[in-house]
C-alpha cells in the first residue's frame, strides 16, 4: 500500500487471465472499503468492531429483523462480555438502545438510534450514491451477473473459501 492506497495492477497479463484480474480488483476494492470504514471509525471515536455492529444492526433493520445482544455477538464473533461492552459503548455514544422485542417482550433487542443512521448516511451516503449511479449503467442481465458473483464470493469468504472438496 502507498499513502493509504492499495496497489492495483490493471495490466492485462495474458497468463493471469481476466478472471484473476477481477479477483485482484475485488481484493483492492475490499481494501479501499476497509480503509473507508476505518476512517469513519477514527473520525467518530469508534473501534472497527463498533462499525461492524452498526452495519449488522442496519442490515437487520432493513430486513425487518430484531437482533438480541446475544445474536449480535454471534454475528460479530464476540463472547458475552465483549458483546456487553460493545453494546454499552454504543449506547453511551447515543447510537443504539436496548428495547423489548416486538415478537417476544421477554427478549431484549438492540436497536439503532436515528443518530446512528444519520451519522452513517452523512459519511457513507456519497459512496453509496456513487455505487448506485454506477450500477444504473448496467442492464438487468448484467446486474444479475454482478449480484451472483458477489453473492458467491461472500458465501465463499463466510465459509471455508471453497477449500472443501479440493483436497486443500
Amino acid at each position: 500500500m502507498i499513502a493509504g492506497r492499495a496497489l492495483v495492477s490493471t495490466s492485462s497479463d495474458p497468463a493471469q487471465g481476466p478472471e484473476l484480474e477481477i479477483v485482484h480488483l475485488l481484493r483492492a476494492t475490499t481494501v479501499e472499503l476497509g480503509l473507508h470504514s476505518a476512517r469513519f471509525a477514527q473520525r467518530n471515536g469508534m473501534h472497527p468492531t463498533d462499525v461492524r455492529a452498526l452495519i449488522a444492526l442496519m442490515d437487520a433493520r432493513r430486513a425487518r429483523q430484531e437482533l438480541s445482544a446475544g445474536r449480535l455477538g454471534t454475528v460479530l464473533g464476540l463472547n458475552s462480555a465483549g458483546t456487553t461492552a460493545l453494546v454499552d459503548r454504543l449506547e453511551r455514544a447515543g447510537l443504539v438502545r436496548r428495547a423489548r422485542g416486538r415478537q417476544d417482550r421477554r427478549t431484549v433487542v438492540v436497536e439503532l438510534e436515528e443518530r446512528a443512521m444519520a451519522l452513517g448516511r452523512s459519511f457513507f451516503g456519497p459512496l453509496i450514491d456513487r455505487s448506485v449511479e454506477l450500477l444504473r449503467g448496467y442492464d438487468a442481465h448484467q446486474l444479475a451477473a454482478i449480484r451472483g458473483f458477489l453473492t458467491g464470493v461472500r458465501e465463499a469468504a463466510a465459509g471455508d473459501g471453497g477449500a472443501a472438496g479440493r483436497g486443500a
